[in-house]
Protein backbone atom coordinates (compact mmCIF):
# COMPACT_ATOMS: atom_id res chain seq x y z
CA UNK A 1 0.00 0.00 0.00
CA UNK A 2 1.47 3.25 -1.13
CA UNK A 3 0.61 6.87 -0.51
CA UNK A 4 0.16 9.55 -3.11
CA UNK A 5 2.31 12.05 -1.34
CA UNK A 6 5.65 11.96 0.43
CA UNK A 7 6.32 13.25 3.91
CA UNK A 8 8.66 16.18 4.40
CA UNK A 9 9.35 17.01 8.04
CA UNK A 10 9.27 20.71 8.64
CA UNK A 11 7.44 21.59 5.35
CA UNK A 12 3.84 21.42 4.12
CA UNK A 13 2.82 19.06 1.31
CA UNK A 14 0.49 19.59 -1.57
CA UNK A 15 -1.77 16.69 -0.58
CA UNK A 16 -1.82 17.39 3.08
CA UNK A 17 -5.45 16.38 3.36
CA UNK A 18 -4.80 12.74 2.38
CA UNK A 19 -1.91 12.36 4.89
CA UNK A 20 -2.43 9.27 6.98
CA UNK A 21 -3.62 9.76 10.52
CA UNK A 22 -0.79 8.11 12.44
CA UNK A 23 1.72 10.63 11.11
CA UNK A 24 -0.21 13.69 12.25
CA UNK A 25 1.05 13.52 15.88
CA UNK A 26 4.57 13.98 14.58
CA UNK A 27 3.63 17.44 13.30
CA UNK A 28 2.03 18.21 16.60
CA UNK A 29 5.14 17.12 18.43
CA UNK A 30 7.31 19.07 15.99
CA UNK A 31 5.33 22.25 16.75
CA UNK A 32 5.78 21.86 20.53
CA UNK A 33 9.34 20.55 20.89
CA UNK A 34 12.69 21.40 19.33
CA UNK A 35 12.91 20.55 15.64
CA UNK A 36 15.48 17.94 14.58
CA UNK A 37 16.61 16.79 11.13
CA UNK A 38 18.89 14.09 9.78
CA UNK A 39 22.27 15.33 8.79
CA UNK A 40 25.06 13.69 6.94
CA UNK A 41 26.32 10.34 8.21
CA UNK A 42 23.11 9.82 10.19
CA UNK A 43 23.77 12.70 12.70
CA UNK A 44 20.69 14.38 14.14
CA UNK A 45 20.92 18.19 14.10
CA UNK A 46 18.82 20.42 16.38
CA UNK A 47 17.28 23.33 14.55
CA UNK A 48 17.06 26.80 16.07
CA UNK A 49 13.61 27.50 17.46
CA UNK A 50 14.08 31.24 18.11
CA UNK A 51 15.95 33.44 20.60
CA UNK A 52 17.79 31.47 23.29
CA UNK A 53 16.28 31.88 26.79
CA UNK A 54 18.81 31.86 29.67
CA UNK A 55 18.51 28.94 32.04
CA UNK A 56 16.61 29.34 35.29
CA UNK A 57 19.77 28.60 37.29
CA UNK A 58 21.60 31.55 35.75
CA UNK A 59 18.67 33.90 36.38
CA UNK A 60 18.47 32.87 40.05
CA UNK A 61 22.27 33.14 40.44
CA UNK A 62 22.28 36.60 38.88
CA UNK A 63 19.49 37.87 41.10
CA UNK A 64 21.18 36.37 44.17
CA UNK A 65 24.45 38.08 43.28
CA UNK A 66 22.71 41.43 42.83
CA UNK A 67 20.98 40.94 46.18
CA UNK A 68 24.29 40.19 47.92
CA UNK A 69 25.94 43.19 46.26
CA UNK A 70 23.25 45.58 47.39
CA UNK A 71 22.61 44.23 50.90
CA UNK A 72 24.99 46.73 52.51
CA UNK A 73 22.88 49.63 51.25
CA UNK A 74 19.66 48.45 52.79
CA UNK A 75 18.47 48.83 56.34
CA UNK A 76 17.39 45.90 58.42
CA UNK A 77 13.76 46.42 57.52
CA UNK A 78 14.48 46.70 53.78
CA UNK A 79 16.72 43.64 53.97
CA UNK A 80 13.88 41.71 55.56
CA UNK A 81 11.54 42.84 52.79
CA UNK A 82 14.07 41.74 50.17
CA UNK A 83 14.38 38.36 51.84
CA UNK A 84 10.60 38.02 51.82
CA UNK A 85 10.56 38.88 48.13
CA UNK A 86 13.36 36.37 47.42
CA UNK A 87 11.48 33.71 49.35
CA UNK A 88 8.35 34.33 47.31
CA UNK A 89 10.40 34.19 44.11
CA UNK A 90 11.98 30.90 45.20
CA UNK A 91 8.52 29.53 45.95
CA UNK A 92 7.30 30.52 42.50
CA UNK A 93 10.37 28.96 40.93
CA UNK A 94 9.78 25.76 42.86
CA UNK A 95 6.20 25.69 41.64
CA UNK A 96 7.37 26.31 38.08
CA UNK A 97 9.79 23.39 38.38
CA UNK A 98 6.92 21.21 39.56
CA UNK A 99 4.82 22.30 36.61
CA UNK A 100 7.65 21.56 34.21
CA UNK A 101 8.12 18.15 35.83
CA UNK A 102 4.45 17.43 35.26
CA UNK A 103 4.86 18.54 31.65
CA UNK A 104 7.84 16.20 31.30
CA UNK A 105 5.83 13.32 32.65
CA UNK A 106 3.08 14.07 30.15
CA UNK A 107 5.69 14.25 27.36
CA UNK A 108 7.14 10.87 28.38
CA UNK A 109 3.70 9.31 28.19
CA UNK A 110 3.06 10.90 24.81
CA UNK A 111 6.44 9.72 23.49
CA UNK A 112 5.79 6.18 24.72
CA UNK A 113 2.37 6.17 23.11
CA UNK A 114 3.82 7.61 19.91
CA UNK A 115 6.58 5.02 19.82
CA UNK A 116 4.12 2.16 20.38
CA UNK A 117 1.87 3.47 17.57
CA UNK A 118 4.81 3.83 15.19
CA UNK A 119 6.06 0.33 16.01
CA UNK A 120 2.58 -1.07 15.37
CA UNK A 121 2.44 0.76 12.02
CA UNK A 122 5.94 -0.39 11.01
CA UNK A 123 4.74 -3.94 10.76
CA UNK A 124 1.79 -2.93 8.62
CA UNK A 125 3.55 -0.82 5.91
CA UNK A 126 6.32 -1.46 3.44
CA UNK A 127 8.56 0.42 1.18
CA UNK A 128 9.33 4.06 1.60
CA UNK A 129 6.62 4.59 4.21
CA UNK A 130 8.23 1.98 6.39
CA UNK A 131 11.55 3.83 6.13
CA UNK A 132 9.87 7.04 7.18
CA UNK A 133 8.24 5.31 10.12
CA UNK A 134 11.59 3.88 11.22
CA UNK A 135 13.12 7.35 10.87
CA UNK A 136 10.30 8.70 13.05
CA UNK A 137 10.91 5.99 15.65
CA UNK A 138 14.63 6.88 15.76
CA UNK A 139 13.79 10.55 16.17
CA UNK A 140 11.36 9.69 18.98
CA UNK A 141 14.09 7.71 20.72
CA UNK A 142 16.56 10.61 20.32
CA UNK A 143 13.92 12.98 21.67
CA UNK A 144 13.36 10.68 24.64
CA UNK A 145 17.11 10.78 25.38
CA UNK A 146 17.09 14.60 25.17
CA UNK A 147 14.08 14.74 27.43
CA UNK A 148 15.78 12.49 29.99
CA UNK A 149 18.79 14.78 29.99
CA UNK A 150 16.50 17.77 30.34
CA UNK A 151 14.74 16.04 33.19
CA UNK A 152 18.08 15.45 34.96
CA UNK A 153 18.95 19.11 34.57
CA UNK A 154 15.56 20.13 35.92
CA UNK A 155 16.01 17.83 38.91
CA UNK A 156 19.39 19.39 39.63
CA UNK A 157 17.91 22.87 39.25
CA UNK A 158 15.12 21.84 41.55
CA UNK A 159 17.65 20.73 44.17
CA UNK A 160 19.56 23.99 43.87
CA UNK A 161 16.39 26.05 44.00
CA UNK A 162 15.27 24.11 47.07
CA UNK A 163 18.59 24.78 48.80
CA UNK A 164 18.41 28.44 47.80
CA UNK A 165 14.87 28.63 49.15
CA UNK A 166 16.01 27.08 52.42
CA UNK A 167 18.89 29.55 52.71
CA UNK A 168 16.58 32.43 51.87
CA UNK A 169 14.10 31.17 54.42
CA UNK A 170 16.81 30.97 57.09
CA UNK A 171 18.04 34.41 56.11
CA UNK A 172 14.49 35.71 56.32
CA UNK A 173 14.09 34.20 59.78
CA UNK A 174 17.41 35.73 60.84
CA UNK A 175 16.33 39.06 59.42
CA UNK A 176 13.04 38.82 61.30
CA UNK A 177 14.91 37.97 64.49
CA UNK A 178 17.33 40.87 63.97
CA UNK A 179 14.42 43.21 63.25
CA UNK A 180 12.66 42.02 66.41
CA UNK A 181 15.82 42.48 68.49
CA UNK A 182 16.36 45.93 67.03
CA UNK A 183 12.74 46.76 67.73
CA UNK A 184 13.10 45.62 71.35
CA UNK A 185 16.34 47.59 71.74
CA UNK A 186 14.74 50.62 70.14
CA UNK A 187 11.76 50.33 72.51
CA UNK A 188 14.14 50.04 75.46
CA UNK A 189 16.10 53.08 74.33
CA UNK A 190 12.89 55.00 73.75
CA UNK A 191 11.67 54.13 77.25
CA UNK A 192 15.01 55.13 78.79
CA UNK A 193 14.97 58.35 76.78
CA UNK A 194 11.43 59.05 77.95
CA UNK A 195 12.40 58.42 81.57
CA UNK A 196 15.46 60.67 81.16
CA UNK A 197 13.32 63.38 79.60
CA UNK A 198 10.83 63.00 82.43
CA UNK A 199 13.59 63.32 85.01
CA UNK A 200 14.94 66.39 83.24
CA UNK A 201 11.47 67.90 83.13
CA UNK A 202 10.98 67.20 86.84
CA UNK A 203 14.38 68.74 87.60
CA UNK A 204 13.51 71.78 85.49
CA UNK A 205 10.18 72.14 87.25
CA UNK A 206 11.88 71.84 90.63
CA UNK A 207 14.49 74.37 89.52
CA UNK A 208 11.74 76.72 88.36
CA UNK A 209 9.96 76.35 91.70
CA UNK A 210 13.18 77.03 93.60
CA UNK A 211 13.94 79.95 91.29
CA UNK A 212 10.49 81.36 91.97
CA UNK A 213 10.96 80.95 95.72
CA UNK A 214 14.44 82.44 95.68
CA UNK A 215 13.21 85.13 93.30
CA UNK A 216 10.49 86.04 95.76
CA UNK A 217 13.01 86.11 98.60
CA UNK A 218 15.39 88.22 96.54
CA UNK A 219 12.52 90.51 95.64
CA UNK A 220 11.62 90.90 99.30
CA UNK A 221 15.24 91.63 100.16
CA UNK A 222 15.45 94.14 97.33
CA UNK A 223 12.27 95.80 98.56
CA UNK A 224 13.75 96.02 102.04
CA UNK A 225 16.97 97.45 100.65
CA UNK A 226 14.99 99.96 98.59
CA UNK A 227 13.02 101.00 101.66
CA UNK A 228 16.22 101.36 103.65
CA UNK A 229 17.81 103.30 100.79
CA UNK A 230 14.79 105.60 100.59
CA UNK A 231 14.91 106.13 104.32
CA UNK A 232 18.64 106.86 104.15
CA UNK A 233 18.04 109.21 101.24
CA UNK A 234 15.35 111.03 103.19
CA UNK A 235 17.57 111.21 106.23
CA UNK A 236 20.51 112.43 104.17
CA UNK A 237 18.90 115.50 102.76
CA UNK A 238 21.39 118.39 102.80
CA UNK A 239 19.56 120.36 105.46
CA UNK A 240 18.88 117.34 107.67
CA UNK A 241 22.42 116.05 107.26
CA UNK A 242 23.81 119.43 108.24
CA UNK A 243 21.55 119.57 111.28
CA UNK A 244 22.57 116.04 112.29
CA UNK A 245 26.27 116.84 111.87
CA UNK A 246 25.95 119.94 114.00
CA UNK A 247 24.04 117.99 116.63
CA UNK A 248 26.64 115.21 116.64
CA UNK A 249 29.48 117.74 116.96
CA UNK A 250 27.69 119.40 119.85
CA UNK A 251 27.10 116.07 121.57
CA UNK A 252 30.72 115.03 121.08
CA UNK A 253 31.95 118.32 122.44
CA UNK A 254 29.64 118.05 125.43
CA UNK A 255 30.66 114.43 126.02
CA UNK A 256 34.35 115.35 125.84
CA UNK A 257 33.89 118.20 128.30
CA UNK A 258 31.94 116.01 130.69
CA UNK A 259 34.53 113.25 130.38
CA UNK A 260 37.35 115.69 131.09
CA UNK A 261 35.46 117.08 134.07
CA UNK A 262 34.81 113.57 135.36
CA UNK A 263 38.46 112.60 134.93
CA UNK A 264 39.60 115.77 136.68
CA UNK A 265 37.24 115.11 139.56
CA UNK A 266 38.49 111.55 139.86
CA UNK A 267 42.08 112.77 139.76
CA UNK A 268 41.39 115.34 142.45
CA UNK A 269 39.73 112.67 144.55
CA UNK A 270 42.70 110.34 144.09
CA UNK A 271 45.10 113.19 144.85
CA UNK A 272 43.17 114.04 147.99
CA UNK A 273 43.41 110.42 149.11
CA UNK A 274 47.15 110.37 148.45
CA UNK A 275 47.64 113.66 150.31
CA UNK A 276 46.07 112.08 153.33
CA UNK A 277 48.57 109.23 153.04
CA UNK A 278 51.50 111.61 152.32
CA UNK A 279 51.87 109.96 148.86
CA UNK A 280 52.03 112.78 146.34
CA UNK A 281 52.19 111.47 142.75
CA UNK A 282 54.92 112.84 140.53
CA UNK A 283 53.38 111.80 137.19
CA UNK A 284 49.85 111.69 135.86
CA UNK A 285 48.05 110.31 132.79
CA UNK A 286 46.53 112.81 130.41
CA UNK A 287 43.82 111.94 127.87
CA UNK A 288 40.36 110.48 127.62
CA UNK A 289 39.97 107.14 129.35
CA UNK A 290 38.09 105.47 126.52
CA UNK A 291 38.77 103.23 123.57
CA UNK A 292 40.15 105.16 120.61
CA UNK A 293 41.98 107.82 122.63
CA UNK A 294 45.64 108.36 123.62
CA UNK A 295 47.06 108.36 127.14
CA UNK A 296 50.20 110.46 127.77
CA UNK A 297 52.45 110.51 130.83
CA UNK A 298 52.88 114.08 132.10
CA UNK A 299 54.44 115.60 135.18
CA UNK A 300 52.12 116.57 137.96
CA UNK A 301 53.57 120.09 138.17
CA UNK A 302 53.19 120.58 134.40
CA UNK A 303 56.90 120.91 133.60
CA UNK A 304 58.08 119.08 130.45
CA UNK A 305 60.35 116.09 130.95
CA UNK A 306 62.82 114.21 128.79
CA UNK A 307 61.85 110.52 128.72
CA UNK A 308 64.94 109.42 126.80
CA UNK A 309 66.68 108.33 130.01
CA UNK A 310 63.50 107.13 131.72
CA UNK A 311 62.11 103.60 131.44
CA UNK A 312 58.34 103.17 131.22
CA UNK A 313 56.17 100.05 131.46
CA UNK A 314 52.40 99.95 131.06
CA UNK A 315 50.09 97.51 132.90
CA UNK A 316 46.47 96.51 132.95
CA UNK A 317 44.92 96.51 136.42
CA UNK A 318 41.86 94.41 137.10
CA UNK A 319 39.29 96.27 139.21
CA UNK A 320 38.76 95.16 142.78
CA UNK A 321 42.04 93.22 142.62
CA UNK A 322 45.66 94.00 143.24
CA UNK A 323 47.14 91.83 140.47
CA UNK A 324 48.26 93.46 137.27
CA UNK A 325 48.98 92.25 133.78
CA UNK A 326 52.00 93.52 131.93
CA UNK A 327 51.45 94.89 128.43
CA UNK A 328 54.19 93.49 126.24
CA UNK A 329 56.02 96.17 124.22
CA UNK A 330 54.28 99.15 125.86
CA UNK A 331 57.41 101.02 127.00
CA UNK A 332 56.78 104.55 125.72
CA UNK A 333 55.31 107.67 127.35
CA UNK A 334 52.16 107.38 125.22
CA UNK A 335 49.78 104.46 124.90
CA UNK A 336 46.62 103.89 122.86
CA UNK A 337 44.13 101.57 124.62
CA UNK A 338 42.93 98.54 122.66
CA UNK A 339 39.89 96.27 123.10
CA UNK A 340 41.74 94.18 125.71
CA UNK A 341 41.91 97.24 127.97
CA UNK A 342 38.16 97.86 128.15
CA UNK A 343 36.88 97.67 131.73
CA UNK A 344 40.35 97.84 133.31
CA UNK A 345 42.59 100.45 134.85
CA UNK A 346 45.68 101.55 132.97
CA UNK A 347 48.85 102.02 135.00
CA UNK A 348 52.31 103.17 133.97
CA UNK A 349 55.44 102.58 136.06
CA UNK A 350 58.18 105.17 135.49
CA UNK A 351 61.74 104.45 136.62
CA UNK A 352 63.93 107.56 136.87
CA UNK A 353 66.96 108.20 139.04
CA UNK A 354 66.65 104.87 140.80
CA UNK A 355 63.10 105.67 141.90
CA UNK A 356 59.80 104.27 140.66
CA UNK A 357 56.72 106.42 140.15
CA UNK A 358 53.24 105.22 139.28
CA UNK A 359 50.67 106.93 137.08
CA UNK A 360 47.22 105.37 137.00
CA UNK A 361 43.93 106.19 135.33
CA UNK A 362 41.23 107.50 137.60
CA UNK A 363 38.62 105.15 136.15
CA UNK A 364 38.09 102.14 133.94
CA UNK A 365 38.66 102.36 130.21
CA UNK A 366 35.27 102.90 128.57
CA UNK A 367 34.24 101.05 125.39
CA UNK A 368 33.53 102.72 122.06
CA UNK A 369 29.79 103.24 121.63
CA UNK A 370 28.32 100.96 118.95
CA UNK A 371 31.56 99.04 118.37
CA UNK A 372 30.12 95.71 119.53
CA UNK A 373 27.12 95.99 117.18
CA UNK A 374 29.46 96.93 114.33
CA UNK A 375 31.63 93.88 114.97
CA UNK A 376 28.58 91.60 115.20
CA UNK A 377 27.52 92.87 111.78
CA UNK A 378 30.95 92.08 110.34
CA UNK A 379 30.99 88.60 111.91
CA UNK A 380 28.08 87.57 109.69
CA UNK A 381 30.22 88.16 106.60
CA UNK A 382 32.73 85.50 105.49
CA UNK A 383 35.45 88.14 105.20
CA UNK A 384 35.93 91.89 105.65
CA UNK A 385 38.37 94.21 103.90
CA UNK A 386 40.02 97.29 105.40
CA UNK A 387 42.11 99.90 103.61
CA UNK A 388 45.43 100.28 105.44
CA UNK A 389 48.85 101.83 105.01
CA UNK A 390 51.93 99.81 105.94
CA UNK A 391 54.00 101.83 108.42
CA UNK A 392 56.68 99.26 109.22
CA UNK A 393 57.82 95.93 107.81
CA UNK A 394 59.90 93.85 110.25
CA UNK A 395 60.57 97.06 112.20
CA UNK A 396 61.76 99.04 109.14
CA UNK A 397 59.83 102.17 108.17
CA UNK A 398 58.05 101.97 104.83
CA UNK A 399 56.85 104.67 102.40
CA UNK A 400 53.25 105.58 103.19
CA UNK A 401 52.01 106.41 99.69
CA UNK A 402 50.74 102.93 98.71
CA UNK A 403 47.38 101.78 100.04
CA UNK A 404 47.06 98.10 100.94
CA UNK A 405 44.03 95.94 101.67
CA UNK A 406 43.84 93.91 104.89
CA UNK A 407 41.43 91.00 104.51
CA UNK A 408 40.15 89.48 107.76
CA UNK A 409 38.48 86.13 106.99
CA UNK A 410 37.09 83.28 109.00
CA UNK A 411 40.15 81.08 108.52
CA UNK A 412 43.01 83.44 107.70
CA UNK A 413 44.22 87.00 107.31
CA UNK A 414 45.67 88.41 104.10
CA UNK A 415 47.50 91.62 103.28
CA UNK A 416 47.62 92.53 99.60
CA UNK A 417 48.56 95.41 97.34
CA UNK A 418 46.45 95.32 94.22
CA UNK A 419 46.71 91.75 92.90
CA UNK A 420 49.97 91.07 94.75
CA UNK A 421 49.64 89.19 98.03
CA UNK A 422 52.13 90.55 100.55
CA UNK A 423 51.26 88.18 103.41
CA UNK A 424 48.73 85.42 103.93
CA UNK A 425 48.51 83.24 107.02
CA UNK A 426 45.98 81.03 108.77
CA UNK A 427 45.12 81.67 112.40
CA UNK A 428 47.57 79.95 114.72
CA UNK A 429 48.84 80.20 118.27
CA UNK A 430 52.05 81.83 117.00
CA UNK A 431 50.18 84.74 115.40
CA UNK A 432 50.31 88.00 117.39
CA UNK A 433 47.77 90.78 116.95
CA UNK A 434 47.41 93.96 119.03
CA UNK A 435 47.52 97.72 118.91
CA UNK A 436 50.77 99.51 118.12
CA UNK A 437 52.85 100.05 121.28
CA UNK A 438 54.24 103.37 120.18
CA UNK A 439 53.78 107.07 120.57
CA UNK A 440 52.33 109.57 118.17
CA UNK A 441 48.79 110.62 117.58
CA UNK A 442 48.29 107.87 114.96
CA UNK A 443 48.86 105.07 117.47
CA UNK A 444 45.13 104.84 118.16
CA UNK A 445 44.61 103.98 114.46
CA UNK A 446 47.58 101.58 114.08
CA UNK A 447 47.80 97.83 114.62
CA UNK A 448 50.71 95.43 115.04
CA UNK A 449 50.41 92.10 113.21
CA UNK A 450 52.94 89.29 113.31
CA UNK A 451 51.63 86.41 111.14
CA UNK A 452 54.72 84.30 111.81
CA UNK A 453 57.99 84.60 113.68
CA UNK A 454 59.99 86.00 110.73
CA UNK A 455 57.44 88.55 109.50
CA UNK A 456 55.74 91.51 111.21
CA UNK A 457 53.76 94.55 110.10
CA UNK A 458 52.62 97.83 111.59
CA UNK A 459 49.60 99.07 109.63
CA UNK A 460 47.48 102.20 110.01
CA UNK A 461 43.71 102.24 109.44
CA UNK A 462 41.54 105.10 108.29
CA UNK A 463 39.87 105.46 111.71
CA UNK A 464 40.41 104.17 115.22
CA UNK A 465 37.02 102.46 115.03
CA UNK A 466 38.16 100.31 112.08
CA UNK A 467 41.38 99.42 113.89
CA UNK A 468 39.55 98.24 117.00
CA UNK A 469 36.95 96.41 114.89
CA UNK A 470 39.69 94.58 112.95
CA UNK A 471 41.37 93.46 116.18
CA UNK A 472 38.11 92.22 117.69
CA UNK A 473 37.03 90.54 114.46
CA UNK A 474 40.34 88.70 114.00
CA UNK A 475 40.31 87.48 117.60
CA UNK A 476 36.70 86.37 117.23
CA UNK A 477 37.51 84.30 114.12
CA UNK A 478 40.61 82.91 115.84
CA UNK A 479 38.43 81.74 118.73
CA UNK A 480 36.12 80.01 116.25
CA UNK A 481 39.21 78.18 114.95
CA UNK A 482 40.18 77.16 118.53
CA UNK A 483 43.16 79.50 118.34
CA UNK A 484 44.00 82.37 120.65
CA UNK A 485 45.68 85.26 118.82
CA UNK A 486 47.39 87.44 121.40
CA UNK A 487 50.04 90.12 121.61
CA UNK A 488 52.21 88.29 124.13
CA UNK A 489 53.07 84.65 124.90
CA UNK A 490 50.34 82.74 126.69
CA UNK A 491 50.80 83.08 130.41
CA UNK A 492 50.29 80.29 132.91
CA UNK A 493 46.72 80.26 134.12
CA UNK A 494 47.52 78.57 137.41
CA UNK A 495 46.11 80.61 140.26
CA UNK A 496 44.99 83.50 137.99
CA UNK A 497 41.73 85.36 138.47
CA UNK A 498 39.85 86.36 135.33
CA UNK A 499 37.26 89.11 135.22
CA UNK A 500 34.30 89.44 132.90
CA UNK A 501 33.30 93.06 132.51
CA UNK A 502 30.12 94.50 131.10
CA UNK A 503 30.55 96.90 128.24
CA UNK A 504 27.84 99.26 129.42
CA UNK A 505 28.25 99.09 133.17
CA UNK A 506 31.02 99.15 135.71
CA UNK A 507 29.89 95.99 137.50
CA UNK A 508 31.76 92.72 137.01
CA UNK A 509 31.71 89.06 137.95
CA UNK A 510 34.84 87.64 139.48
CA UNK A 511 35.96 84.22 138.28
CA UNK A 512 38.27 82.47 140.70
CA UNK A 513 40.27 79.51 139.35
CA UNK A 514 41.60 76.96 141.83
CA UNK A 515 43.23 73.57 141.52
CA UNK A 516 41.40 70.74 143.16
CA UNK A 517 43.34 67.98 144.97
CA UNK A 518 44.90 65.28 142.88
CA UNK A 519 48.25 64.09 141.63
CA UNK A 520 49.42 64.00 138.05
CA UNK A 521 46.58 63.57 135.60
CA UNK A 522 44.10 63.30 138.45
CA UNK A 523 44.43 66.98 139.28
CA UNK A 524 41.99 69.35 137.59
CA UNK A 525 40.90 72.93 137.78
CA UNK A 526 37.65 74.51 138.91
CA UNK A 527 36.25 78.01 138.42
CA UNK A 528 33.75 79.79 140.64
CA UNK A 529 31.58 82.83 139.99
CA UNK A 530 32.03 85.31 142.82
CA UNK A 531 29.92 88.51 143.07
CA UNK A 532 31.84 91.78 143.52
CA UNK A 533 33.10 92.55 147.03
CA UNK A 534 32.43 88.98 148.17
CA UNK A 535 34.60 86.65 150.15
CA UNK A 536 37.02 84.05 148.82
CA UNK A 537 34.34 81.37 148.54
CA UNK A 538 32.02 80.62 145.68
CA UNK A 539 29.94 77.92 144.08
CA UNK A 540 31.84 75.61 141.73
CA UNK A 541 30.10 75.65 138.38
CA UNK A 542 32.35 73.67 136.12
CA UNK A 543 35.42 71.47 136.33
CA UNK A 544 38.16 72.34 133.86
CA UNK A 545 40.09 69.32 132.64
CA UNK A 546 43.33 71.14 131.85
CA UNK A 547 45.07 74.47 132.08
CA UNK A 548 44.20 75.07 128.42
CA UNK A 549 40.51 75.28 129.33
CA UNK A 550 41.35 77.89 131.94
CA UNK A 551 43.32 79.95 129.45
CA UNK A 552 40.53 79.74 126.84
CA UNK A 553 38.05 80.94 129.46
CA UNK A 554 39.71 84.36 129.46
CA UNK A 555 39.35 84.75 125.69
CA UNK A 556 35.87 86.24 126.08
CA UNK A 557 37.33 89.17 127.95
CA UNK A 558 40.19 89.48 125.47
CA UNK A 559 37.66 89.68 122.66
CA UNK A 560 35.87 92.57 124.31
Amino acid sequence: MTWAATLDYGRKTKNEDIRPGPLRPANIIRNKFPTYKNGSNGIVIKLADGPEVPPLKEVVAKETEELLDRRQRFSVRELAMKFEKGLNTATLLSKEVKWRQVALLERDILLKNLKSVLESLRGQVTGKTKDEIEESISMVEILAVQLSKREAELIQQKTEVTELAKSLKLASEDAKRIVEEERVNANTEVESARSAVQRVQEALQEHEKMSKRTGKQDMEELKKEVRVARRIKMLHCPSKAMDLENEIKTLRKTFTEKSVDCVNLLKELELHKRLKGNDIPVFDLEGLQCLGSMLHIVCQNGTPMDFSNISVQWFRIHPKESNKEIISGATRPAYAPEPNDVGRYMQAEINFGGETAIAKTAGLVDPDAGLVDYVETLVRKPETEFNVVVLQLNGIDQPKEAVHVLNVGRLRMRLSKGKTVVAKEFYSSSMQLCGVRGGGEAASQAMFWRPRSDLSFAVAFETARERNAAIMLARRFAIDCNVRASASPTCNARGMIFLIHGLFCRSSLQVRVTRLPGEGDGAHWCWMLVPPNSGPTGDPCRALQSERDVVHFSVFHDML
